[in-house]
């Protein structure tokens, strides 16, 4: 019979080089240590928020990892071309948040709260990717866990651009 260490060892190998893979695989430009994202604004239902706008492929990719926690008034938006299934990977994140996915209406078709970051080796190879229930969307919105329930944010609530 192994012994733990015969089963860990080789476990904790596997996820050391699987995260160095996943970290090889980011854009380059995604891995500065400062991304500059376009500001915008927007507002869900009477929630007014200023939100960095994630609508290049590498902006999209760096998301809000390395950030630090951001108050209740700001968040990130990331705007498609079009509908579409659209996952959130929480790799190198800081902070839980909430993630609300709208269609191009601004209709709400998924909201998952309270979403942990992955910061580890480990933690990033069984870090889940949340795909807003396979339901489409046009756009996500990403802001500090417990911004749903502060803002009783609910499937009937309403996106509404209004800058970007």
């Amino acid at each position: 019979m192994a012994t733990r260490g015969q089963v860990l060892i080789p476990i904790a190998i596997t996820a050391v080089i699987i995260g160095i893979v996943g970290v090889l695989t980011i854009p380059a430009d995604s891995k500065l240590a400062e991304v500059k994202f376009p500001k915008g604004v927007v507002k869900i239902d009477n929630v007014t928020l200023d939100v960095q706008v994630a609508e290049t492929d590498a902006q999209r990719s760096r998301g809000l990892m390395f950030q630090n926690q951001i108050p209740y008034d700001q968040g990130m938006i990331f705007m498609m071309n079009n509908e579409q299934v659209i996952p959130i990977w929480m790799m190198n994140m800081q902070f839980p948040l909430d993630i609300i996915w709208f269609d191009g209406d601004g209709n709400v078709v998924h909201i998952a709260k309270y979403v942990q970051p992955c910061k580890s080796a480990l933690e990033t190879v069984t870090c889940p990717v949340d795909n807003g229930g396979g339901k489409q969307a046009k756009y996500v919105l990403e802001v500090t866990a417990g911004f749903v329930n502060k803002f009783n944010i609910t499937k009937n609530s309403k996106l509404q651009i209004i800058s970007i």
